[in-house]
């Protein structure tokens, strides 16, 4: 009798619009954990907010999941903020041990609870994160590690509770995983036909999926623009 996938076991969090302690500048980033049944649509959580919608939130980016060993990483490499890289503190909706990039591909899908959630993009860290920790580096080392966690989009709105877990339902197993995906992506001029096969994986965010099929043009000696930087150094123009 084959084996049924397994429930990968997570956490739940949400928050509101509150003020970086730097830069006083409007961010989602502070999430608390999630104590009752939470309503999930095309948009998210139910409750949780964003502050910069031009680049946060919408129905490619409605859940954000972060892979909650990342943080051992972090806490190694930044010792000064040890006490503060505690699960939601990147700001994400949902905390997993057991998924990482290099277990998840484009497309993958997933229930949680009763919703269907799949996976169409990783998070592009950006300045906020060191301004949230109060510490410089920390977006850089992530998306130079590709520490980055992912967005899904909501396939099916639904309910989950705390205490709930994803269960795998299509694996998408052949597209890349995200790791391949953030690998190709750094390389200084990779292969054209590798970035539009990327750009081709069914379920890809159409935002990420322009910016690849647009520097692969690029390579291929096309006009187009060359690739944006992985995240943001400085803040937007007030």
């Amino acid at each position: 009798m084959a084996q049924s996938p397994p429930m990968h076991r997570v956490s739940l969090f949400a928050g509101t619009i509150a003020a970086l302690p730097l830069s006083g500048r409007p961010t989602g980033m502070f999430k608390q954990p999630l104590a009752a049944e939470v309503a999930i649509g095309l948009e998210g959580l139910a409750g949780d907010e964003q502050a910069d919608r031009r680049v946060h939130g919408g129905p490619d980016k409605a859940v954000h999941l972060y892979p909650s060993a990342h943080y051992a990483r972090l806490t190694a490499a930044f010792p000064e903020t040890t006490a503060a890289f505690i699960p939601g503190s990147l700001g994400e909706n949902i905390s997993c041990a057991t998924l990482d990039e290099a277990s998840v591909r484009v497309g993958a899908t997933f229930t949680l609870g009763s919703a269907l959630l799949q996976v169409c993009q990783p998070r592009s860290p950006c300045w906020k994160i060191d301004d949230r920790f109060g510490c410089d580096g920390i977006a850089a080392f992530i998306a130079e590690h590709g520490l980055t966690g992912w967005y899904f989009r909501v396939l099916r709105p639904g309910t989950a509770a705390p205490g709930s877990g994803l269960e795998p339902v299509d694996g998408a197993d052949a597209a890349p995983t995200l790791a391949e995906a953030a690998v190709l992506w750094q390389e200084h001029r990779p292969p054209a036909a590798a970035l539009q096969r990327l750009a081709a994986s069914p379920g890809i965010a159409a935002g990420w999926r322009n910016k690849i099929t647009a520097r692969a043009a690029w390579l291929e000696g096309s006009a187009g623009p060359v690739h944006e930087p992985a995240f943001h150094v400085k803040p937007e123009a007030r």
